[in-house]
């Protein structure tokens, strides 16, 4: 896999650099051919955690995974652990999507033990009557229900939107047109 990595405000070191690139060879054998896979690798320092983000962009879907620790290195083998858990826990739902197309990037011969496979279902169904309003009012009702996002017609874009709360507390919005 070709590894795009680099540093928000941190210098990427060489030792750093051959680290992540042998731990990210752990997840060639999920690829049919690493030539044609780029995984983008972001690594962050915010107040005293070190941040590793990992990105790889499919030709069908992306894979992403971010974590932080006080150590690069832990943060670094948790942000491979995440990326290869996910790839596991989905791999029936992948394989039954995308086994029939021609040139697809992932490989599915690799065996998951039957305690990773994760049957995920919709346990709830809600419907909710969108009324019309401005953002500042979105944000109150989000405050007022004790929820991290909330979804709204948004009277100032015409069109329905999510706001929600960010990792770093601060607040989103997705528009949806």
């Amino acid at each position: 896999m070709k590894l795009n990595i680099r540093g928000d405000k941190v210098t990427i070191t060489k030792s750093i650099k051959d680290y992540i690139e042998d731990k990210m060879s752990r997840l060639d054998k999920y690829f049919v051919n690493t030539k044609g896979v780029e995984g983008k690798v972001l690594v962050r320092i915010r107040n005293d955690e070190q941040i590793i983000e990992v990105t790889i962009p499919t030709s069908r879907f992306t894979l992403r995974a971010e974590e932080r620790d006080q150590d690069l290195y832990t943060a670094i083998d948790l942000v491979i652990d995440k990326l290869e858990r996910q790839i596991r826990k989905n791999k029936t739902r992948l394989n039954d999507k995308y086994k029939d197309l021609d040139k697809f990037e992932m490989s599915f011969n690799f065996d998951v033990p039957a305690e990773e496979i994760d049957d995920v279902k919709i346990v709830k169904r809600k419907n909710v009557e969108m009324k019309p309003m401005d953002e500042e009012e979105a944000i109150l009702q989000m405050e007022l229900l004790n929820h991290d996002f909330f979804v709204f017609k948004n009277i100032d874009e015409e069109c329905v939107s999510v706001l929600y709360e960010r990792k770093d507390g601060k607040l989103g919005i997705i528009n949806v047109k």
